[in-house]
Formats: C-alpha cells, sequence, structure tokens
C-alpha cells in the first residue's frame, strides 16, 4: 500500500544518485513533482531522467542541474532541445512501439516510475489517465513508483488503470492538466488538409497526430461517413467529427466502436470528452503502434509529417540537418502497418517551404547531417499545399518529377537543376 505523503519532497525521498526514472509524459507530465525533483537532485550525482516529450519540464533542464540530473530523451521536447544539441542531454532513436519491448526486457533498468494519476476508485484503482504510452511498461518494471494523485486528472478506459496498491510513494498535488489548443488554419495548411482529404475514403481508419496538418485534414472531412480512429494520439480536431457521428469507428474490425489510442494532448473540452468515455480506449503503445495490430484493421490511413523529403522519397523528420528536433515517434510504426492493411495507405504530408517561403522542404539532398526516419523504400504519398505526388512502385526518375511538381514553384527549376535521376 503506498505511503501517503504530505509533500512532494517527501514522496521523492527515496531517490538515489544513478538512479534511472522513467517520468510519465506528455499531457500527464508531473511537472509539479519535476520541480521538486531539480531541488532533490541538487544533492545528488548521475540520476538519469527518461522520457517522450514533457510538458513544462523547465525545472529538470536547468544548467546548474549538470552532472547531477541528465535527461534522456526518446522523443525531444522544447525544454530539452537545447541541451541535446549541446551535448548536455541524450536522444535516443528508436521507433516508439520499440520503447515498452526494451522497458521490459531489461535492456533499459527503470529503478523509479515517476507518474501522475487519478485518485482511487471504489475498486482502489487509479488511472494513468490523458497518457498511457510507454509509461505502463515503466510501472511494470520500476523497483519504486512514485505518484502524484491529482483530482484534474481524467479517468480513461483501457490499459489505464493502475491498483493504488502498487504505488510505493503519493502525494495528493491538483494542478491544471496541460493543455493545447488549436490554432486557427492558415491558407497553406487549409490546402494540404484538402488534398489529403481527397485521398480519404469512406470506411478508412484514420492515424494522425497533433498540430495544423492534423485539424486541417480534419477539418475537411466533414462529407465523409464511417471513419475510424486507432492512432498513437490525437487532439482537438477530432471531436467535432466524432459529434457529427463522421467518426463512428464501424468498419474497423479490432475494437471496433472504439477510439484507440496511446495519449490525448489538447483542451480541457477533449479531456472532458475522454473522462470516463467507454468508447476510446487508452492502450499500452506497444500495442496500438505494433505493425501486426495496424494491419488487422482494412483501409488504414497513416498520416504524418516531415521536415524535409529529399527527390529520391527519404523523409527526414527528427532533425534539422545536424539538430535534433523532435523524434522517431510512431511515424513508421504506421507507414509500415498502414501499408500492410488491406487497402491501406500512408501519406506524409508537409508545407512546401519553410522560413517564411525562403527555403524548399522538398529537396535534392536532405541537409548535411539529417537523419532518415522513414525510408524511400516505404513511402506512398506525399503531399504539399500543390499537390500529392504518388511514389510508390515509382523509379527515382519518376519520384523526382513528381515531388518537383508539388514543390512551390519558385524552387522546382533549382531542383530540376539538381536532380540526378
Amino acid at each position: 500500500m503506498a505511503e501517503i505523503c504530505a509533500t512532494a519532497d517527501a514522496a521523492l525521498s527515496s531517490i538515489k544518485s544513478s538512479d534511472r526514472i522513467w517520468c510519465h509524459s506528455m499531457a500527464a507530465t508531473p511537472y509539479k513533482m519535476l520541480e521538486a525533483l531539480a531541488d532533490r537532485a541538487m544533492g545528488l550525482r548521475d540520476v538519469q531522467l527518461l522520457q517522450l516529450h514533457l510538458e513544462h519540464a523547465e525545472a529538470v533542464c536547468q544548467p546548474q542541474l549538470e552532472g547531477r540530473l541528465r535527461n534522456r530523451c526518446y522523443f525531444v521536447s522544447h525544454s530539452t532541445r537545447d541541451l541535446v544539441n549541446q551535448g548536455k542531454a541524450d536522444y535516443v532513436p528508436m521507433f516508439l512501439s520499440e520503447i515498452p519491448k526494451m522497458l521490459r526486457s531489461g535492456k533499459q533498468p527503470v529503478d523509479v516510475a515517476l507518474i501522475q494519476v487519478s485518485p482511487p476508485d471504489r475498486h482502489g484503482n487509479c488511472s494513468l489517465g490523458v497518457s498511457v504510452e510507454a509509461t505502463l511498461a515503466a510501472c511494470d518494471v520500476a523497483k519504486t513508483i512514485i505518484a502524484q494523485v491529482n483530482p484534474q486528472m481524467p479517468r480513461t478506459h483501457g490499459d489505464a488503470a493502475i491498483p493504488f496498491s502498487t504505488i510505493d510513494f503519493a502525494v495528493e498535488i491538483d494542478s491544471a492538466i496541460p493543455g493545447f489548443e488549436s490554432a486557427v488554419l492558415g491558407d497553406v495548411h487549409l490546402r494540404i488538409g484538402r488534398h489529403v482529404a481527397e485521398l480519404i475514403r469512406d470506411g478508412d481508419c484514420l492515424q494522425m497526430g497533433i498540430g495544423a496538418i492534423p485539424d486541417a485534414v480534419l477539418s475537411h472531412l466533414s462529407d465523409h461517413r464511417r471513419l475510424g480512429i486507432h492512432t498513437e494520439m490525437f487532439s482537438n480536431g477530432v471531436l467535432p467529427l466524432v459529434e457529427s457521428g463522421v467518426i463512428d469507428n464501424s468498419n474497423k474490425v479490432i475494437h471496433p466502436g472504439k477510439i484507440v489510442t496511446g495519449f490525448v494532448l489538447g483542451s480541457k473540452a477533449l479531456y472532458d470528452f475522454v473522462d470516463d468515455n467507454t468508447e476510446v480506449i487508452f492502450l499500452d503503445i506497444e500495442y496500438v503502434n505494433n505493425p501486426a495490430v495496424i494491419r488487422k484493421n482494412p483501409r488504414m490511413m497513416s498520416i504524418n509529417s516531415a521536415i524535409q523529403v529529399d527527390l529520391s522519397g527519404q523523409v527526414c523528420a527528427d532533425s534539422i540537418g545536424g539538430k535534433v528536433y523532435s523524434g522517431f515517434g510512431g511515424q513508421v510504426d504506421f507507414v509500415t502497418g498502414s501499408q500492410l492493411s488491406e487497402g491501406g495507405r500512408s501519406i506524409i504530408a508537409l508545407p512546401a517551404t519553410a522560413l517564411s517561403g525562403k527555403q524548399s522542404r522538398i529537396v535534392s539532398h536532405l541537409a548535411n547531417g539529417a537523419g532518415v526516419v522513414t525510408s524511400r523504400a516505404q513511402v506512398d504519398y506525399v503531399v504539399t499545399e500543390f499537390g500529392t505526388a504518388h511514389l510508390y512502385g515509382a523509379s527515382l526518375r519518376e519520384r523526382a518529377e513528381r515531388l518537383i511538381a508539388i514543390a512551390h514553384p519558385d524552387f522546382r527549376e533549382e531542383l530540376a537543376a539538381a536532380s540526378s535521376f
């Protein structure tokens, strides 16, 4: 049974030097606990903080923590980006589906799981709430579980339940769940969204992420029918389509009638929607992102973004040149699974330019130091605001021609001259 602590400092008192701490991530980041952890780490050495994308994590990214606490990131966030690129934090490129496997195998030991949960119900179960991802696996193997119990954390269904009795130290802290309000969509994103929506058929099962492009795609789907969701995460743009009946999950083979996800990040309305909603199930990301699972739903449609695409179809999505920007996430998991699905498709969607139109994101060669996330042999469709390039089965020459045709007109002549295909 959990030891109930009066303060976050007391709950963290068992943490010692060289501990490897997995931190609950995304909107479930226990940022109030991280503030206390930063203070405790000042008296320790070589603590590792294992994580996906963290919200409000500035406290554990302060320069005075060097040598005391080091972030180990499987997906880089705005808080850790500078540290990673300065060599003061570590980035581990890895498919999202593989992270729980690595934790459960012991290849990455976990001494402490630092989590945020709802209060226990009448059965004694807390909920991991808005983010199950790899945290369930970390709880399975951690020697010690330390929990912030937050009355504001939604109770979610699926794999989110965690018995209060398995928690070692708990402290109640009432704090807001980090949110994300959708931005007003601009013309470029709306045009990309329209092109992507033209590829989506009634009855398709969708995977998408967060941001302007997914929201723009969803905004163009109001005339579709029988859409489903099987995705590592979703955000606010799904809500209107659920309310209107466009998304009803009726065509799915696995978990019919259910939205399947690993985590959510969005508005309070989104968190209210998933709270105690049996039609939304939060599952272990090892399962959600497993291509062998994804393929079971017919007409799977993955929609992912990129930083650059070269003329052969190679996709860079985690770095800008040699500077790490984000991570692999689930892009390759879903590209693979959707293409194995009967009637499935995968889409890489991106604006044609960066830096206010000064730089093409369709390039002859990836920037020096850039890493390939999705290989050219895996790419199906690439979409910009200027149209759609279908690359599956295309030769290098055909790929270059099709990608140049959807590049910004200001760069097409330059790209054609630089093409070696």
